[in-house]
């Protein structure tokens, strides 16, 4: 186990290498250059001069790369011309909303979502799993922008059951302070998701149902319910691990269009607005940290698969 976990980190490891290039070479062909990016309008060639050699530059452009990279790690990623905020405090602050909001409805489509996929599979080919997979079907096809401006126009603005945005101020523990707020737009993500996790617990159940071990547990006398639960289900939830992997760079990148429709102040509003303003700092900062969140879940999902399944491990 220590020896696939100490691979996967070396394979990450390059994979982050790789993406911190990336937004490297991103900067680099920014108009104007990466002076213009971070000074704005005040970018002259004298106050270039000044900023080039100060931020190393002028020198070599493996050696710019290596300022860049250990900057990165500190968390030196520069400071936003627009409003003049340090960009990896913009970012983070924005990440941790983001993370709150988005965390809530993949807790809620997962805790809604695998009773349901476990019904549909135990109910398979009846009018029920029938009736249950077009409204999956119906919530996963339509647009998150059609259903969050009916939601906002009828249940909001129409009927005023719920505030049609959220508080700007809005800080980590305001989902818990003043939950009533977040109610539409966590319950929009939530729909959105829950499709996919209760087609992928059905197919995989039904997939683990007709497995040899099944067929031995129920000639040894075992109930359906043990079978199902005892058996079956645990097998067949192994492959949600990677939607929990997949789940990650969500948790950081934002929820964009629901972000923008409620006026959160979250990663997708945050790359909105930077991109509106020009600020390409910040935007290339926010690509750079969903970048290296695909990575940090790809590196999750492969070790808690590992880890429940020794034939991950063992390279079987």
């Amino acid at each position: 186990m220590a020896g696939y976990i100490i691979r996967r980190l070396l394979q990450a490891v390059i994979v982050v290498i790789g993406v911190v290039f990336i937004t490297f070479m991103l900067i680099k062909l920014l108009p104007g250059g990466q002076c213009a990016a971070a000074l704005g309008p005040k970018a002259n060639p004298h106050n270039c001069k000044i900023y080039n050699h100060d931020n190393g530059l002028d020198k070599p452009f493996f050696v710019q790369f290596w300022i860049y990279l250990t900057n990165v790690l500190r968390g030196n990623m520069g400071y936003s011309y627009k409003t003049g905020q340090n960009i990896f405090s913009a970012i983070t602050g924005a990440m941790a909303r983001s993370a709150m909001l988005v965390l809530t409805s993949i807790v809620l489509s997962f805790m809604i979502g695998i009773p349901i996929g476990v019904w549909q599979a135990m109910k398979r080919n009846t009018w029920i799993d029938h009736s249950v997979t077009a409204l999956m079907f119906f919530f996963y096809s339509v647009p998150i922008f059609v259903s969050g401006t009916i939601a906002i126009y009828w249940l909001a603005d129409k009927l005023g059951y719920f505030p049609s945005s959220v508080d700007p101020n809005a800080g980590v523990l305001t989902i818990f302070e003043s939950p009533k707020q977040f109610i539409l737009p966590v319950a929009l993500l939530t729909l959105a998701g829950l499709a996919g996790v209760t087609r992928y617990v059905r197919s995989s159940l039904l997939d683990n149902l007709v497995q040899d071990y099944v067929r031995t547990a129920r000639a040894k006398g075992a109930s359906n319910t043990r079978v199902l639960f005892r058996h079956a289900l645990r097998n067949a939830l192994l492959p949600m691990i990677t939607f929990v992997g997949l789940s990650i760079p969500a948790l950081f990148g934002g929820a964009l269009i629901i972000e923008v429709l409620f006026g959160f102040q979250g990663m997708g509003m945050l790359t909105v607005n930077s991109t509106l303003n020009a600020d390409y700092l910040v935007v290339v900062g926010a690509t750079l940290f969903a970048g290296l969140a695909t990575a940090i879940g790809s590196l999750v999902a492969d070790i808690l698969y590992a880890t429940a399944d020794p034939r991950i491990r063992l390279g079987a």
